[in-house]
């Protein structure tokens, strides 16, 4: 079995004048002289390119719902091997894993774990798919890829949960390789990108217009809402509106309540109240599928038939329910086509996370 390597190539880079070489993966551009990392802390400044220190290398590996990445409407009910590396390019004040994001020690990258034991280990452990989570995946690209190109040979999804923070041909070439994505659309104002997460926000909206334009990736979208930073109606109005009129009222959106961490330990937790309204406010800019998250409700777990109005598929935590779907996401009741990849698997997760062992031989 191969060994992770100390630095991996990658492509998405340029040199200038100076001697300082630019990294052309996100737009924070950093430009690093020999020696340096970037923002995100994995890519760095090697013999006058930029290469890659965390290939092959993990922070941990967990199995999930498909439903906590969260994602309601990719193969409901599936079970997912998740796991991630260290860094961000993002600075997110609120970051809720920012010890692995935020780490600037490569012993967090304690386990290895090549791209063709990632996928042997989905399947050993039964999994219907590959997360790229708990930091984004955008920094560890050509990990990533690698590890989706093995994934799909042996027949496993591969998703990425992101902030969908990334330049133009990179993107291209990092989507052609996902089945599913959940994009982190953390507000819906330049303020609280620049303020909040040291980033803007346009690189993120182009991004899901290239999702749904340009690809077949399934793709849902998370919204973490914040007192008083990014939970105003208006603000809500507006991001639901610009989805809706967008990406289209098929795209599922999920509102999820922060907790103090991180730098934001003085701001108080997301009133289950407020996330309730942010469902309502998308339902009412006609989105067709809109959850709540880090809450307990029911109802806004569940999943409803755009078609009649009934209650489909129902959710407790990231528990199913009664489903009156076919296997295929057809309404019983109407015969209404829910938007999504269904193929419905008969086995729930609850809240537990499974640990993983990855094997090194």
């Amino acid at each position: 079995m191969r060994q992770p390597p100390e630095f991996y190539p990658t492509i998405y880079w340029h040199r200038l004048d100076d001697g300082r070489v630019v990294c052309d993966l996100c737009p924070r551009q950093c430009r690093l002289r020999e020696g340096k990392r970037g923002a995100c802390f994995v890519r760095q400044a090697h013999e006058g390119e930029i290469v890659l220190t965390s290939y092959g290398r993990s922070s941990g590996f967990c199995i999930d719902p498909i439903e906590k990445k969260p994602l309601n409407h990719f193969y409901p009910g599936s079970s997912v091997l998740s796991f991630g590396t260290a860094g961000c390019n993002l600075g997110c004040k609120f970051c809720q894993n920012w010890n692995i994001s935020k780490s600037r020690q490569i012993d967090t990258l304690g386990s290895s774990a090549m791209p063709e034991q990632l996928a042997q280990a989905a399947k050993r452990y039964g999994c219907d798919s590959i997360a790229f989570t708990y930091n984004d995946p955008v920094i560890f690209m050509e990990y990533a890829v690698d590890a989706a190109q093995a994934c799909r040979e042996l027949g496993i999804n591969s998703v990425a949960v992101s902030a969908g923070y990334i330049c133009d041909k990179p993107r291209v070439e990092f989507y052609r390789h996902m089945d599913a994505a959940n994009i982190d659309l953390k507000a819906f104002t330049e303020r609280f990108y620049h303020k909040i997460c040291s980033g803007h926000l346009a690189p993120v909206l182009d991004t899901l217009l290239y999702l749904k334009h340009e690809t077949d990736v399934w793709f849902e979208i998370t919204t973490l809402l914040i007192p008083d930073e990014n939970d105003s109606t208006q603000e809500i109005e507006a991001l639901t509106r610009w989805v809706h009129d967008n990406l289209g009222p098929d795209v599922p959106i999920h509102f999820s309540a922060f907790h103090p961490d991180f730098k934001m330990l003085d701001t108080p937790p997301t009133p289950p109240e407020t996330v309730k309204r942010a469902r309502d406010i998308a339902i009412a800019s006609g989105l067709h599928y809109a959850y709540v998250g880090n809450i307990f409700d029911e109802k806004g777990d569940s999943t409803y038939c755009p078609g009649c109005g009934k209650n489909v598929l129902s959710r407790n935590w990231y528990q199913l329910g009664d489903c009156h779907l076919t296997s295929q996401g057809q309404c019983h009741y109407c015969g209404y086509q829910l938007a999504g990849r269904f193929k419905l698997i008969e086995k729930t997760f609850g809240r537990r996370r499974i640990p993983v062992q990855i094997a090194s031989g």
